[in-house]
């Protein structure tokens, strides 16, 4: 076992951040926060870690299922937040929030390439938007893991574009780098394993715990009970991951060869011909398990997930939805779209509790995060922008109170900014910014 070197910036009361590894043959295996090691290294109790996501749905919600009153465990759902009730007493509603830049620009990717960043976005051939706060956090947090983020998504990309003159880049990234350019964005989840474990070479396709056994062994036996349980489950579900990712491997490996014989990239192929997993319910599962391990074991504390992009052409046959998402979302009211956004709704409440069941410090891997899920949309019918669906889940360390429903709408413009929301986070996380978007102020109440 190895650990890697702090960053240079790191004083004597960082030392608790240095982690630890398992290394075997083409592999490295980060680790969970152990309170032994990290205790260890700095001579005294370490805080854990604190960690952003943002979960990403594309063309609106189903607006009279999307609702909550009340606070902590007792907060109503409304049907569409249903999924959340499990974790009532550590998620908040938010409503009322706003882009305005978002405003006036027309539908679609006018409304969703900047929702994370909150820029102005340039018309035409020439991208030109703004750097999104999963990479504002990257580029200043990022050196203290070995992936500054992780960028994953669950459908690809489209090119040309919108009618409004917008590119379509704007409708299939939520991740920018910089003003003009898109974090890459990683769909498959084969490739997204390999990265989070740095899994190469010729033996790629051996179990990557088998090669770190020895290194494993002699690691429980160093440290306490707590600790070993905890390094237990985790390799548990490495081995659970591990197990679904390898048959995605080869459907990958197979769409490469298919794209490859017609002269086209695997992308611009229709799932599964390109190698993508058929079925949506396994790929977005898959994904938000990666994350979840990603932050588990401390590979990196940032990441995004688009689940579906803007204008998304995603089926839903398993929910008894007869037309593809950004259709069925222009009858919002529908029921079929009310069970749409309910199954989203899943997907963010699956990794909010995956997070919640991983014990760290006095509380879990959740206790210690921060989860954002919002759309670019209130009401696809009406490509409605004016305000937003935001969830959030975790607490940051205890710097976010949880269990409430906050309502914006009345606040006035000024006051219900979602990038004040974004400055809120951020500063919570260590990164204090003068302004961020369209926003110079912290969000009241947050």
């Amino acid at each position: 076992m190895s650990e890697a070197r702090t960053s240079e910036r790191d004083g004597p009361s960082e030392q608790a951040t240095r982690r630890a590894f398992l290394r075997g043959a083409g592999v490295t295996i980060g680790l969970p926060w152990l309170e032994s090691l990290a205790s260890a290294a700095s001579g005294a109790p370490a805080a854990p870690p604190k960690r952003f996501a943002a979960l990403f749905m594309g063309c609106g919600v189903n607006p009279d299922g999307w609702w909550a009153k009340g606070s902590g465990a007792a907060i109503e759902l409304g049907p569409c937040l249903e999924p959340l009730a499990p974790l009532k007493a550590k998620i908040n509603v938010v409503t009322g929030l706003f882009n305005q830049h978002a405003l006036g620009v027309g539908i679609h990717p006018g409304q969703t390439g900047n929702i994370l960043s909150g820029a102005a976005l340039q018309r035409g051939a020439e991208l030109k938007g703004g750097v999104s706060i999963d990479q504002t956090l990257a580029q200043r947090l990022g050196d203290e893991t070995d992936q500054p983020s992780m960028v994953l998504g669950c459908e690809q990309p489209i090119t040309g574009y919108h009618e409004t003159n917008f590119s379509m880049a704007y409708s299939s990234h939520i991740s920018w780098q910089s003003a003009t350019s898109p974090m890459p964005m990683e769909v498959y989840p084969s490739l997204a394993f390999d990265s989070l474990f740095d899994n190469r070479g010729s033996k790629r396709n051996q179990s990557i715990l088998d090669r770190v056994r020895e290194e494993a062994s002699r690691l429980r036996k160093r440290v306490g009970a707590g600790d070993r349980a905890k390094l237990d489950e985790y390799l548990t579900s490495v081995r659970e991951v591990e197990r679904r990712v390898v048959p995605m491997r080869k459907d990958k490996d197979a769409g490469q060869a298919r794209a490859g014989k017609e002269g086209r990239r695997p992308l611009t192929m229709p799932r599964p011909e390109n190698g993508l997993p058929e079925d949506i319910r396994e790929h977005m599962r898959l994904m938000c398990d990666l994350v979840a391990l990603g932050f588990q074991a401390d590979k990196t504390r940032i990441a995004t997930l688009l689940l579906c992009r803007d204008i998304s052409g995603l089926f839903y046959p398993f929910l008894d939805v007869k037309t593809a998402h950004h259709g069925a979302s222009h009858d919002d009211r529908s029921e079929a779209y009310e069970r749409v956004t309910r199954f989203y709704v899943g997907q963010f409440a699956y990794l909010a509790a995956r997070l919640d069941a991983m014990p760290e410090g006095a509380g879990s891997v959740l206790d210690n995060t921060c989860l954002l899920f919002l759309n670019s949309l209130f009401s696809g019918t009406r490509h409605d922008a004016t305000k937003l669906p935001v969830l959030l889940a975790g607490g940051l360390g205890g710097s976010l109170k949880t269990g409430r429903v906050l309502d914006y709408q009345a606040a006035g413009d000024d006051h219900r900014k979602l990038c004040s929301l974004y400055l809120g986070i951020m500063e919570r996380m260590g990164v204090a910014l003068d302004h961020f978007g369209d926003a110079d102020t912290r969000l009241a109440g947050l």
